[in-house]
């Protein structure tokens, strides 16, 4: 599983998809877990993150799942229309 940080902005963003990239390819069985619960400050950042990380598990045959998005995330996800494009789990 891998576990988001309690801070994901455009700050962070790069090297936490860096960080999430290598994780994959270390990993390369079963489907792809990504725990939001830590996250406390994001910006639309961390979809781009979360989205990209989903397509590297999806280009290497495995699915995706966030686990525990925080009530704003899944708030922002729909906003932009791309919580339809990140299946989670509570």
């Amino acid at each position: 599983m891998l576990v988001l940080p309690a801070t994901l902005t455009n700050v962070e963003a790069h090297d936490m998809l860096d960080m999430l990239s290598q994780a994959l390819s270390r990993e390369q069985d079963g489907a792809v877990t990504v725990d939001a619960s830590p996250l406390k400050e994001f910006d639309t950042s961390a979809l781009a993150v979360l989205l990209e990380c989903q397509r590297q598990a999806q280009a290497s045959g495995r699915s995706f799942v966030l686990r525990q998005a925080p009530p704003k995330l899944q708030a922002l996800a729909k906003l932009y229309g791309v919580d339809v494009l990140l299946p989670s789990e509570p």
